[in-house]
């Protein structure tokens, strides 16, 4: 019997920067070791249909794409799988080139074949041996003298899965529902994903509800008992997707959870590559996908992501090098793309779970929001459970370029959830640098006069030390509690646009920008020279009175960092989103008492580590069992 692993396809929407995602039509060259577009002849008209393209006369068009080369290097590491055929149709006469590189992203040619006339099928027996470093297969097709057509490719095995079983999806929504129709339409439109998919659970949390949109009862009907509307009160990321795992392991015919994000655009095809990889893999493993950018959309955001224990936080690998612009660099030219990285977690955008592993490890803690899911894939992975992101698995979610959460409503669940998960799997004595770099935190917060986020830390840091029992008991409350504490704090105000611009009494500071992502921050001894005149500063100077009337200066956000508005008595700063500008106030007296109290809540949580750290990891069972999130559920139904 023969298994398809991946099918090559073509972008769903007519969008040209989504095509340089799935193929490559186009001539590229290197302009001091930058890659450059010599000509573009990526037409949308040549994308027939899903599986289908035209390739013209004398033009060459290459598949070794993201979404088209074939991932062997992960294959090969977390599967047993090692023969896999590349079956090619085509008409016309065109020649097949079969590719394959290396973990540093060296480019071999494995086979040749020439194609002539109608209804051509060329396979190539390919083994998977030499990639335990890193590399992809893929293939072009170069048409002849006259146009040459693409009729659709697959990568398939004989080898048996190592598991059987269809995914039910979780997707968790609060009031996005013009996004969930979307998701569940492109759902009804791929009947080759709703061939791995046992049951389609849309949490709906929010007062917007989905089941209210206009063009939602046309798709309910399209997907039938496929679709299931699970509305419950508003329990945050976490609540949501545990009750998707809750009603997964309800079901008979499902062997995995696919959770899925409610601001997203799918690309079905990796729904079913997750599933599918899902099955191969040697152990039960998470399958993660990787992110881009919903607002850019050929920018890669997020791909695999570790979290270091010293200072447990998370990160992307590579992390200086994202995001990857595949308008400009293409998966070819791109080394590092090639290197098999591995993975501690993956963000629940989108993420496919066994369900054994929940059976084993329990669910999702009760968090809210925010490290819910690297919590979730550390406690897998010390399990024995790994976390793979797979590329070529992927989605589009609006990416935090826009949005600075670390100063909002979510700065508390930032704070806890970090530390709650650290107590409850950091390697590291007294949690390692954990304690020092949020001390650090809360000092930068409070030189840019940010004392919102300060306020929620401290309010998380209280109720870590009360005990893991407070988790579960404010679920429901901690987010509108720690939105209501934004009313006490008048930085927190979004100026929007009136038509009368607001103005600073020096004007707007310009600074020079670094390339590579490079900052002019202060270090070494002139890091600890600068924090502490800083901090003496505001201690002993109150702020000037014309300061207070009207802002001192402004700053576009880019530039208003914390080694640049200490400087000044208040600050103009533009919101992340470009929606409007906050006003940053030094206020002599609120700086005091909490400058004070960060002093001694970490002091407190340092004493306490070893203690708490014992009662969290004994408190974990019942606050990720099933039978609690069930009765969690009936107490808010």
């Amino acid at each position: 019997m023969t298994y398809t692993l991946q099918n090559a396809v073509l972008p769903l929407d007519r969008d040209p920067d989504l095509l340089p995602l799935y193929v490559d039509p186009e001539t590229w060259s290197t302009i001091d070791e930058e890659p450059v577009r010599v000509t573009n002849v990526a037409q949308l008209s040549n994308i027939l249909d899903r599986t289908r393209a035209r390739i013209v006369a004398g033009r060459r068009v290459s598949f070794g794409t993201y979404f088209n080369a074939f991932p062997a290097s992960y294959w090969q590491h977390w599967t047993a799988v090692r023969q896999v055929r590349l079956t090619v149709r085509t008409t016309g006469d065109a020649t097949i080139l079969v590719y394959r590189s290396n973990g540093g992203g060296t480019k071999q040619r494995l086979d040749t074949r020439e194609v002539r006339g109608d209804a051509n099928e060329s396979s190539f027996d390919l083994v998977l041996d030499q990639y335990s470093d890193g590399g992809w297969i893929w293939f072009d097709v170069a048409a002849d003298r006259a146009d040459a057509m693409f009729e659709g490719a697959e990568w398939t095995t004989e080898q048996e899965p190592v598991r059987a079983g269809k995914a039910s999806i979780g997707i968790t929504t609060y009031n996005k529902p013009d996004y969930c129709v979307e998701t569940l339409t492109a759902l009804a439109d791929s009947p080759d994903a709703l061939d791995v998919i046992d049951r389609v659970f849309l949490i709906d949390q929010g007062t917007d509800l989905v089941a209210d949109q206009d063009a939602f009862p046309a798709v309910a009907g399209r997907l039938g008992e496929t679709l299931e509307v699970v509305r419950q009160p508003n329990l945050g990321g976490s609540g949501g997707f545990a009750r998707a795992m809750v009603e997964t392991l309800a079901r008979e015919g499902s062997d995995f959870v696919q959770l899925l994000d409610d601001d997203v655009r799918v690309e079905p095809e990796s729904i079913r590559r997750s599933v599918v990889f899902g099955r191969y893999a040697s152990v039960p493993t998470i399958v993660g996908a990787h992110m881009f950018d919903l607002l850019d959309r050929p920018k890669l955001h997020a791909w695999a992501e570790v979290v270091d224990d010293a200072p447990f936080m998370w990160r992307a690998l590579f992390q200086e090098r994202l995001p990857h612009d595949f308008s400009v660099a293409n998966l070819r030219q791109s080394p590092l793309l090639h290197m098999r990285l591995d993975a501690d977690y993956n963000g629940w955008w989108m993420c496919l779970i066994p369900t054994s592993i929940l059976r084993e490890i329990g669910l999702s803690l009760p968090a809210f929001i925010k490290w819910d899911d690297a919590e979730f894939c550390v406690r897998a992975r010390d399990a024995g459970y790994p976390t793979v992101s797979v590329p070529g698995v992927a989605l589009w979610h609006v990416s935090w370029l826009g949005k600075d959460d670390s100063i909002d409503w979510q700065a508390y669940f930032h704070a806890r959830n970090r530390i709650v998960s650290a107590l409850l799997h950091s390697r590291s004595p007294q949690g390692g640098t954990l304690i020092r770099h949020s001390r650090r935190v809360d000092l930068k917060h409070l030189m840019m006069m940010q004392y919102y986020p300060v306020e929620l830390r401290h309010r998380a840091l209280r109720d870590i030390l009360s005990g893991p029992e407070h988790m579960r008991a404010n679920l429901a409350t901690a987010m509108p509690a720690a939105r209501a504490v934004a009313k006490k704090h008048p930085e927190t105000v979004i100026h929007k646009d009136s038509g009368v611009p607001l103005r600073s009494r020096r004007g707007r500071q310009v600074f020079k920008r670094l390339k590579n992502h490079q900052f002019d921050s202060p270090t070494g001894i002139a890091l600890r020279t600068f924090t502490l005149r800083t901090l003496l500063s505001h201690w002993f100077h109150t702020p000037r009175p014309e300061n207070v009337e009207k802002p001192e200066v402004e700053f576009g956000k880019g530039d208003a960092n914390w080694w640049r508005v200490p400087l000044y008595d208040s600050a103009l700063v533009s919101a992340a989103d470009g929606s409007g500008k906050n006003i940053y106030t030094r206020d002599r007296a609120l700086f005091r008492r909490m400058l004070v109290d960060s002093w001694r809540l970490h002091r407190r949580l340092q004493r306490e580590w070893p203690s708490l750290s014992r009662r969290y990891r004994r408190a974990l069972p019942d606050l990720v069992s099933e039978s609690q999130w069930r009765a969690t559920f009936e107490e808010r139904s």
